[in-house]
Parts: C-alpha cells; sequence; structure tokens
C-alpha cells in the first residue's frame, strides 16, 4: 500500500495537528527538485505543534505514577538487569533474565517493563510498581521492541532475521511477520505524526526500510546519501513539530535529516564521532545525541538541528541508550564498552554520577515516564 499524494497546501494543513489527531496520511508532496545535502541547518517556520506535548515534565499517567522511581539497566554481555535507585544510585537489585539483554522497553499502556533477549527468544516482564520481574514470554529474536500507536501491535525487531514479528501485545500471540532483507542490522524506528507510517533504520545497509503501518508491507528501502554498512544508521527521532526525521549514523559521525513522507534525504549535520542515541528534553526543544566513540553529547536545536553546545564525559566513556528523569533534570546513559552508567546534568551537561555496573550495559530504561503511551525502544512517549 503506497503512500497518499498530498498537495503542498494539503500537507501544510496536516502538520498544524497535533499527533493525537484523526489527520489524514502525510504523503510525499508535490515533485520538486532534489536538494544538496548540506551540513548548515535551514530556515524553519515557528514551531506549530508539539507531537510530545503531553509528555512535558512530570506529566505522569495515573499508571505512570504507581511506578517505583528506578533505572533498569539491560547487560548485553552478562545477560541480567541491574536495578538503580535514582535517588541514592545505588544498586538496588540484580536479577537474571537471559542470554543476551539488550533493552528495556515501557510497553503501550504503561504498566510493564520488558526486558528484551533476542538469542533466549523472550520477553522478561517487570512491575514497575515494585521492580521485580515476572513471567517469560516467548518472542521471536526481540532485538528491539515497539508498539505501534494505536497500541494494537507490538514488533519484534528480529536483527539477525532482517524481519519484524507483529504480535497482540495483550496475548503475544504471533499476528504477522514481516521479511526485510535489504535491512541488514534492522535496530531502531520511529513512526509518522499520524502513525500510518513506520521508519526502520539499517545499520549494516546504510539505510532506513519504510512500512506501512496497517498492512505490515515495505513500501521502499532509501539508501543514505553516503552508506555507511559497518556501524551506519542507528537511533531515529521524529522532530517536535513532526516535520522530519533525525537518524544517528555512527560511521558518518552525525545525523542524517529525513523528511516527513520519509521519501528523500536533506541534509546532514555532524555532531561526534560515533553518533549512536537520541533524545528529547522534556519541553522538547533540545535534542541530546550520544556520540559513543568519543565520549560525548551533542546539543542540538530539536527543530532546526543547529548546535547549541557539546557535552564531553570527564575521563572519556562510551555514551549509549538511556533517557531523560521524568523531571527533565538528569540524563542518563549507559557506558557500552565501560561497565558504566552516567547521569549528566541537563542544566550545564556536568557528570552527576559515574555507576559501575555489568557487562555491555545497552539499552537503559530510567522509569517512570511522562506521557499517555509508549510506542517502544526505552521510553519513547507521547
Amino acid at each position: 500500500m503506497g503512500l497518499r499524494a498530498a498537495t503542498p497546501a494539503l500537507l501544510s494543513a496536516v502538520l498544524l495537528l497535533s499527533a493525537c489527531s484523526s489527520t489524514p496520511a502525510l504523503g510525499p508532496g508535490a515533485p520538486r527538485p532534489e536538494p544538496p545535502v548540506s551540513t548548515h541547518p535551514t530556515e524553519v517556520p515557528a514551531p506549530r505543534t508539539d507531537l510530545y506535548a503531553a509528555a512535558g515534565a512530570n506529566m505522569l499517567s495515573p499508571a505512570a505514577k504507581e511506578a517505583k522511581p528506578l533505572v533498569y539497566v539491560p547487560h548485553a554481555g552478562s545477560g541480567d538487569v541491574w536495578v538503580i535507585d535514582p535517588a541514592t544510585f545505588a544498586v538496588a537489585g540484580k536479577y537474571p533474565a537471559g542470554t543476551e539483554i539488550q533493552h528495556v522497553v515501557p510497553s503501550y499502556d504503561i504498566h510493564t517493563l520488558y526486558a528484551t533477549d533476542d538469542r533466549g527468544d523472550h520477553l522478561l516482564a517487570f512491575d514497575p510498581r515494585t521492580g521485580l520481574p515476572g513471567r517469560r514470554i516467548p518472542v521471536i529474536d526481540p532485538y528491539n521492541m515497539y508498539f505501534t500507536p494505536d497500541g494494537t501491535a507490538a514488533i519484534s525487531v528480529a536483527e539477525a532475521r532482517r524481519e519484524l514479528v507483529w504480535y497482540d501485545p495483550h496475548t503475544w500471540a504471533q499476528l504477522d511477520a514481516t521479511r526485510a532483507p535489504e535491512c541488514a542490522g534492522i535496530d531502531h524506528a520511529d513512526f509518522s505524526p499520524d502513525g500510518r507510517t513506520a521508519v526502520f533504520t539499517c545499520e549494516f545497509a546504510g539505510a532506513v526500510v519504510v512500512l506501512d503501518v496497517s498492512s505490515h508491507k515495505v513500501l521502499r528501502v532509501l539508501p543514505m546519501p553516503r552508506r555507511h554498512t559497518r556501524m551506519g544508521p542507528q537511533d531515529i527521532k521524529l522532530a517536535p513539530d513532526g516535520s522530519v526525521y533525525y537518524i544517528a549514523d555512527s560511521d558518518a559521525n552525525g545525523l542524517w535529516v529525513l523528511d516527513v513522507a520519509a521519501t528523500k534525504v536533506l541534509r546532514f549535520i555532524p555532531t561526534g564521532m560515533g553518533a549512536h542515541g537520541l533524545y528529547l528534553s522534556r519541553d522538547a526543544q533540545q535534542l541530546y545525541v550520544s556520540n559513543r566513540h568519543e565520549g560525548s553529547v551533542s546539543v542540538l536545536d530539536a527543530r532546526t538541528g543547529a548546535a547549541i553546545t557539546k557535552w564531553r564525559i570527564p575521563g572519556g566513556g562510551s555514551p549509549d541508550m538511556g533517557n531523560i528523569t521524568a523531571d527533565g533534570s538528569q540524563l542518563w546513559l549507559s557506558g557500552r564498552y565501560d561497565r558504566a552508567v552516567y547521569v549528566l546534568s541537563t542544566a550545564d551537561g556536568s557528570l552527576l554520577k559515574k555507576i559501575p555496573v555489568g557487562k555491555e550495559p545497552h539499552g537503559l530504561c530510567v522509569w517512570p515516564q511522562p506521557g499517555r503511551f509508549s510506542i517502544g525502544h526505552t521510553g519513547i512517549t507521547r
């Protein structure tokens, strides 16, 4: 199923609406000349909407308010999840979780956290009210996991299989599977403002794959202007005004900017060596980029991509995945290659704490998070 065509006037009108409105599908718009890839931010109109308006500081849902404030650290190397008390920075628990635990993912309804074990083919559910693990759920190769914005499906990102496996998020019955053979290293995802399309990054193909959410069909594979296939496209984040996607490319040392119709790359933003994870400030004004290979975090204007500052971790490090605290005051990141977790102040980037953890900490989850629902990963909420 292809994207619907839209006139420029209709596209402008659609972008005025909030993410939760029942808008028509966004299309690629009328043909226009291909812009050159540039490293300079372009002028954009003043923001007219914020897709993350319901995920502002301390805007916790009733379910999130019941959660015990904790930070969950999955370890790909040691197969366990460590739980940290953010008030004291002390490790409160260590739980065997499987073989290779990649991410801790909040459920769509924000009632459960899932530790994903890709090699063990299961999820381990955690109760956020207690911080304790519960049942194991058979799921095929869950390297990562996402939920459709309407909550009807969970998507296991089966990286090793180059496949997306669709599940009923209530019964965990398999619904479908989408093969993406051209998307080697399928990793991270985000959804269009209307929820009708999804864009998944292909780390080892130097590309992204675009899907129609309702039919589960691949619409197209879009190569980046410079294809990096060792550690290429990583995390992806929809801009707050819904105008573009930002795509971190580790080997490119920066971000590609993809149009919202996911048909063309508009430009490139340099950030630092090993650009990897993408996180928004609580007011959605700033975008934090973890530069894993130089031990830094770039701070950008979330709407224009303009550089604001860069925070460097004292002594270096390997900042990978994580999230912002509910009040927006701290950025927590796993140190993938350093057996550490870094806690940074979002006021000035200073290192508040470096916490020793296990082997290969990866998709760290800070909980609770503001927002009405979760679309997965380490806590993307809207």
